[in-house]
């Protein structure tokens, strides 16, 4: 048998129809569907990619190369959307590439697949670790050194790594419609803490901090055409691009949609959209109430700094101890909440895409039958 055979559309079909207990359950609607896009692609990149990039290549502009980098992801998102509508199979890619390009093909993206969420999933978990460590440390609460870093860093094991993982697992394991809800609820947690930092920081915006609007050649340290001006935009727009990442995750579910044909395009391109609306408002208030400039090297010890620096800027008061506070000190541990949120929803999207092509290269006989198991309640 050829290493290129493909296979047939008719095979496919015959699969996105089955019923019964042995297969997976039709349960997301366009609504959950949306909401694991955002799980997805909404996490502490936005906090930190954002004012690295403005700071290094776009200024201001930053706003336009988060247009750009979204445009592109468009076009991404409209073959997928296609591909997942016409072929409402799980395994996203791999399905998509045994279709048209053949078996050999197919166990190579099948794997790349596996290896991009698996990876994906274990460094957004030690990420997470980080950020609960500096939560925690806020309430002079501190875990042993040993328990929060593995041994590469000088410690024993990454335990919240290990928590967060498994906990998103044993979620998932309860069964696609009560993850789709838990994903619903940490999703409305923490686009509400991006909106607020939108409306509150809306009204400190200084119009001057959009002048220049694009960094002069003449600006120190931008030297080179990819520093300032349009070439930074474009450098930036692929810097931020990786903020976009995720919302491929969706089409893996196609085999767990109601209506596929309807609702993968809307949970697809429809939180590609809202999240870019989010985006580039976020930029747009963060670039305003400061300048640009002072995000310059806040981005190397701290993922938060270049928003704390910009929640700093948001007016001041001074306590009774004379101390110069930001008018909601609160904000920045509510952006942290909102990041230990944001990476257990893409934790959990991650590792529901893996399993996802695990089943359909099982269901090909590619690996083992036992992963194509499915477990008639949950």
């Amino acid at each position: 048998m050829s290493l290129f055979v493909r296979k047939p559309m008719a095979s496919l079909m015959e699969e996105a129809e089955e019923t019964g207990s042995h297969t997976l359950k039709r349960t997301l609607g366009a609504g959950g569907l949306v909401a694991l896009g955002i799980g997805a692609i909404i996490g502490a990149g936005l906090f930190s990619i954002t004012g690295m990039a403005a700071a290094n290549h776009a200024g201001p502009a930053i706003t336009i190369s988060f247009i750009v980098a979204g445009f592109g992801c468009l076009f991404a998102g409209l073959c997928y959307a296609e591909f997942a509508s016409m072929i409402p199979v799980a395994g996203s890619a791999y399905t998509y590439s045994y279709a048209t390009m053949g078996e050999f093909i197919a166990w190579i993206i099948g794997w790349d697949l596996v290896l991009e969420y698996a990876v994906g999933a274990a460094t957004v978990g030690i990420s997470w670790s980080g950020y609960l460590v500096k939560f925690l440390a806020g309430f002079d609460i501190h875990l042993p050194n040993a328990l929060t870093v593995g041994p590469w860093d000088g410690g024993m094991i990454n335990l919240p790594a290990v928590f967060i993982i498994v906990l998103m697992s044993l979620l998932l394991i309860r069964g696609t419609k009560e993850s789709a809800t838990v994903n619903a609820v940490i999703v409305a947690l923490k686009v509400g803490v991006v909106i607020t930092f939108i409306v509150l920081g809306w009204r400190y915006i200084d119009s001057s901090n959009y002048t220049p609007y694009l960094i002069p050649a003449t600006e120190p340290g931008h030297e080179g055409f990819f520093n300032h001006g349009f070439g930074g935009v474009i450098r930036a727009a692929a810097i931020v691009f990786f903020a976009y990442i995720g919302f491929d995750a969706v089409s893996t579910a196609a085999q767990e949609t109601k209506n596929p044909k309807r609702n993968m395009p809307i949970g697809i391109l429809g939180s590609l959209a809202i999240c870019t609306v989010l985006y580039i408002l976020f930029a747009h208030v963060m670039t305003g109430v400061t300048n640009y400039t002072t995000f310059l090297g806040k981005d190397s010890k701290d993922a938060i700094a270049p928003v704390y620096v910009a929640i700093e800027h948001m007016g001041s008061t001074t306590n009774a101890l004379g101390i110069v506070q930001p008018d909601y000190p609160w904000l920045n541990r509510a952006i942290v909440v909102a990041i230990l949120a944001g990476y257990s929803s893409v934790i959990l999207v991650m590792l529901m895409g893996q399993s996802r092509v695990f089943y359909s290269m099982s269901k090909d006989g590619l690996i083992p039958r036992i992963f194509s198991v499915v477990n008639p309640k949950t």
